[in-house]
C-alpha cells in the first residue's frame, strides 16, 4: 500500500565529502510517509523502524547506490484498528511479508542536486521498478562534529500492482479508499563506521 517501502530510502548526491563513502539511514532524524486517499480525503500515515545506506562518491551523482528495508509491521497512521487492519491479510500481510525493501538500479537525469533514481520495490511479495524524484538538501556538521547528509525523494505507485486490493464500496458510489499512494522520503543521512 505504500512505497515507503520504500521506500524507501533515498539518498542523493551527498555534498562536499573528498572521496566514496557510505552513509547509513539515521532513523531519529527521517521519516517514511505516505498518503493515500480515503472517501473525500486523505489518510496520513508512515512507517517507524526502517535503515539502509547509499555509497556516494562525491561529484558522482549518477552512479550512486542504494538499499534499505521497513518494517511493515510499523506501520502507524495514528488508529490502532486501522493499523491492525493494515497489518493483516486484507492488506500488507505481515505474518507472510514482514519487510518491504528498496534497491537502486540506476540515476538518470541529473541536474544540480536533483534527479531521477530508479530501483526495484518488493513489497507483499512483488518486486517491480519504480522511480522517485530526488533532491540532495545538502551536507551540515551537527554541533559535536558529526556529518549529515539530508534529502527529499517522493513518487506515487497503485498499491494494486502489489497485490493489495481490498477495498469497499461508498455510500453513493466509489469506494471506501483510494489506489494511487503518494510517497515522501525524507532521510539523514550518516557516515557509517
Amino acid at each position: 500500500m505504500k512505497k515507503s517501502a520504500l521506500l524507501l530510502f533515498i539518498f542523493t548526491g551527498i555534498g562536499n565529502h573528498a572521496a566514496a563513502a557510505t552513509y547509513k539511514i539515521d532513523p531519529e532524524h527521517s521519516a517514511v510517509v505516505f498518503h493515500i486517499h480515503h472517501l473525500l480525503g486523505k489518510v496520513t500515515g508512515r512507517f517507524d523502524r526502517f535503515q539502509g545506506t547509499v555509497d556516494y562518491e562525491t561529484g558522482q551523482l549518477g552512479i550512486l547506490k542504494t538499499s534499505a528495508t521497513i518494517e511493515v509491521a510499523s506501520i502507524n497512521t495514528q488508529s490502532d484498528k486501522r493499523d491492525t487492519h493494515l497489518r493483516s491479510e486484507d492488506f500488507f500481510d505481515v505474518e507472510k511479508y514482514p519487510a518491504i525493501a528498496f534497491r537502486s538500479t540506476g540515476v538518470t537525469d541529473v541536474q544540480k542536486n536533483h534527479a531521477k533514481l530508479h530501483g526495484n520495490l518488493t513489497m507483499h511479495g512483488v518486486t517491480k521498478p519504480v522511480v522517485l524524484i530526488l533532491e540532495m538538501n545538502g551536507v551540515a556538521k551537527d554541533p559535536w562534529g558529526g556529518t549529515h547528509a539530508a534529502f527529499t525523494a517522493t513518487g506515487k505507485l497503485d498499491r494494486r500492482d502489489y497485490g493489495v486490493e481490498w477495498n469497499q464500496a461508498a455510500e453513493g458510489g466509489g469506494f471506501l479508499i483510494g489506489n494511487e499512494v503518494e510517497i515522501e522520503l525524507d532521510i539523514e543521512g550518516i557516515p557509517q563506521t
